[in-house]
């Protein structure tokens, strides 16, 4: 196992450990709700928004323990936004992770009330967590970026472009803005947010993670649709070919996998470009942000 991985590796388990003692137990009622929320909060996955928080903690010298709240929080709305988007209603998908998704293992009403409970612990967490921040000025920043991110200026309005444009054709322009958005926005919250966690973050710094996150969140997306197209379902642990089949519009639909590939690609130098003046302590940024395209899953 490389370096990287058993940092990953560490990362996960803390934040696992971090989100658990956050969720309601399973046996407290009621039961049936804070199961479905554990199901969905705790079922695996990459960790890759904690891990970009954790590798731009280590860039600014933040002490991991110190955006463990910020972690989950951030986790904890990625956990829901999947639960809502696998609905019928939605993208209607049977297969998470490997498993049954929060709606087939429970209930379609089960599942949006655990994607609301979700999101509102979330909010809780960042509101109350003494060790993310003193500064009420930093927190209500935080909690504001967060809260555009996932809006209708963000991640819902995303998901919203997305469902309304399938059968149809969106141009460069517009797709990329569906794939900022939909995205994107988050994975930009996670690294932005930390870095107003740290106290002697520069504006330029500042402005340089969050140009690698716009970067890294839309290199993210086409990969995604690139592995669509090309991956394995076991090992993806969800279904392949949906979006085709929904004639959804994507990066491959619209360019080709070849051109799709060269703009990932693209994208994610300009990202690592960005952090030039970080030097050596940005050394986990570069090794996510790499991830991103060589992932199979």
């Amino acid at each position: 196992m490389s370096s990287f991985e058993q940092w990953a590796q560490s990362c996960s388990q803390q934040l696992e450990n971090a989100i658990s003692k956050r969720l309601p137990s399973g046996e407290q009622f009621p039961q049936r709700l804070h199961q479905a929320m554990r199901y969905a909060a705790l079922n695996g996955g990459k960790h890759f928004r904690p891990l970009l928080i954790y590798a731009t903690a280590a860039a600014l010298d933040l002490p991991r323990e110190r955006v463990d709240s910020l972690a989950a929080a951030i986790e904890l709305i990625h956990a829901y936004s999947l639960v809502h988007d696998d609905l019928p209603a939605m993208d209607d998908d049977d297969l998470r992770r490997g498993k049954p998704t929060c709606h087939k293992a429970f209930d379609d009403a089960t599942a949006i009330l655990a994607g609301d409970a979700l999101q509102a612990l979330a909010f809780r967490i960042l509101s109350a967590d003494d060790a993310l921040t003193d500064d009420p000025a930093v927190r209500v920043r935080i909690i504001r970026h967060i809260s555009d991110a996932i809006g209708s200026h963000g991640m819902a309005g995303g998901q919203a472009i997305d469902l309304e444009s399938e059968g149809k054709s969106l141009n460069a322009a517009e797709l990329e803005a569906m794939h900022i958005h939909k995205t994107g926005a988050l994975i930009r919250a996670a690294v932005v947010t930390t870095a107003y966690c740290a106290p002697d973050v520069t504006r330029a710094q500042e402005e340089a993670l969050d140009h690698f996150a716009k970067c890294v969140g839309l290199a993210f997306q086409i990969h995604d649709d690139v592995l669509d197209e090309t991956g394995d379902a076991e090992e993806m642990g969800k279904t392949v070919g949906a979006d085709r089949a929904r004639d959804k519009n994507t990066y491959p639909n619209l360019f080709g996998l070849s051109e799709s590939r060269s703009m990932a690609r693209s994208l994610i130098d300009d990202a690592r470009a960005s952090l030039h003046d970080l030097g050596a302590k940005a050394e986990y940024l570069h090794l996510l942000a790499e991830f991103v395209i060589s992932r199979r899953g």
